[in-house]
């Protein structure tokens, strides 16, 4: 059987998706077809340094042999069983897992929100058969500028506008507080306080990074209070930053920790929360499951991911070229960027007002060839996959600095890449 022949019209499969697919993202102009390791190529045939990596779905490149082989070979087995019955990936799944992150129990799951929500069940019956909370009164208490997923429950405790607006009424039961204020935090603090959900690094944020030794304070007063600390690893987990786990780079632990995208080695979606027996343990059959969760193919996928993190390779390039990076990004402060935060490779650069909008450098960093990305407008986000050369990081970080340059010299504004219909 052959397939149909790749239509080389850009504009074709961008009307197709401006007229049958809802409109609720904005990506740039670019239709992709192929891909391989750090680099994709359109339906035209031009190729892009994509330096977005899957909001770190992608940690490991596309197409690694080493994920599309176990990929492969699974679908010749089995693909699905769901949860009814067991299958010969999903207690090995776990166990690496567990091992592989020090912790003891494993709720596979499918996307982020997914495991998200399901830690925040977790909590709440735990704070109810454990913690002794009277019934409908548990608190969790969330960060500002959080990003958790885009569900009714976790919208609730979103504090972005674009999120939030005309979705409600809101899932009560949720506390805000200030990202790296650990005084809010523990002000906030009840007897009624299941957990305490944040991420170590926040991604959509702009990639932030909190005060030295918070993270730590927050493990603190989680001990003092008997409250869990879920940490959301969604994004900061699986190498990203140099470590495992972003926490480890503080010497802290959670109770929970949920992890997604990078998990699934960008092949398909693939969750879990992980953390203490004890807390995952309160779940007993039928409180909680997925028809996809765990699958067989999930699993397998899964399983090589865990191989490739156990090495530490992965974890020490994404330190030593993250290092680059940054070094190479830090010097355009002044130059068109007002900051640049983040750890490993991962980095969110701020750029300066005169520069104008991340979506104007976005597109013409399009034009030339690297993929990134802005968010809240004048943030843009490095997120390059691990796999990538120093060659290749110093590419883009020339050719960003060349955008910003001819922006801040008043040179003339380019239109969009495709121009509203």
């Amino acid at each position: 059987m052959t397939s149909a022949p790749v239509i080389r019209d850009t504009e074709f499969y961008l009307d197709l998706d401006d007229t049958w697919c809802t409109h609720n993202y904005h990506p740039l102009p670019v239709v992709i077809a192929e891909a391989e390791g750090a680099w994709v190529t359109d339906v035209a045939g031009k190729r892009y340094l994509d330096m977005l990596a899957g909001y770190s779905a992608l940690n490991f490149g596309h197409g690694h042999p080493a994920l599309i082989a176990a990929a492969k070979e699974q679908l010749d087995r089995v693909t699905l069983t769901s949860r009814a019955f067991h299958h010969d990936q999903l207690g090995l799944f776990c166990k690496e897992l567990a091992e592989l992150t020090g912790t003891e129990m494993v709720l596979p799951m499918n996307s982020g929100a997914e495991a998200v929500e399901a830690a925040l069940k977790v909590a709440r019956k735990w704070a109810y058969t454990v913690k002794g909370v009277p019934e409908n009164q548990a608190q969790i208490i969330t960060a500002g500028g959080n990003f958790h997923g885009r569900t009714i429950s976790i919208i609730s405790f979103s504090d972005d506008p674009v999120a939030t607006a005309d979705y409600g009424p809101y899932t009560p039961g949720f506390v805000g507080v200030k990202y790296g204020d650990i005084q809010a935090l523990g002000a906030a603090i009840t007897p009624h306080t299941a957990a305490i959900l944040l991420e170590p690094i926040q991604g959509e944020a702009g990639v932030l990074v909190p005060p030295a030794g918070y993270l730590a304070e927050v493990r603190r007063l989680c001990d003092e209070n008997d409250v869990l600390f879920i940490a959301d690893e969604i994004q900061s987990g699986l190498g990203r930053t140099g470590a495992l786990l972003a926490l480890d780079h503080e010497g802290v632990r959670a109770d929970l920790y949920t992890l997604g995208k990078a998990l699934g080695g960008g092949i398909m979606p693939v969750s879990a929360v992980v953390g203490k027996k004890s807390v995952l343990g309160v779940l007993q059959p039928g409180q909680h499951g997925s028809t996809f969760g765990g699958n067989p193919l999930a699993c397998a996928i899964g399983r090589a991911v865990i191989k490739l993190l156990a090495t530490g390779e992965m974890q020490a390039r994404a330190t030593e070229l993250g290092a680059h990076l940054h070094e190479r990004l830090n010097a355009l402060i002044g130059h068109g960027v007002a900051d640049v935060r983040g750890r490993g490779l991962w980095a969110g650069v701020q750029l300066s007002p005169e520069v104008g909008a991340g979506r104007a450098i976005s597109e013409e960093m399009a034009r030339r060839g690297v993929l990134i990305k802005e968010t809240h407008q004048t943030t843009l986000r490095f997120a390059p996959p691990i796999v990538i050369t120093r060659e290749e990081l110093d590419h883009a970080v020339d050719t960003l600095a060349a955008v910003i340059d001819e922006m801040r010299s008043g040179a003339e504004r380019k239109p969009p890449l495709r121009p509203a219909k």
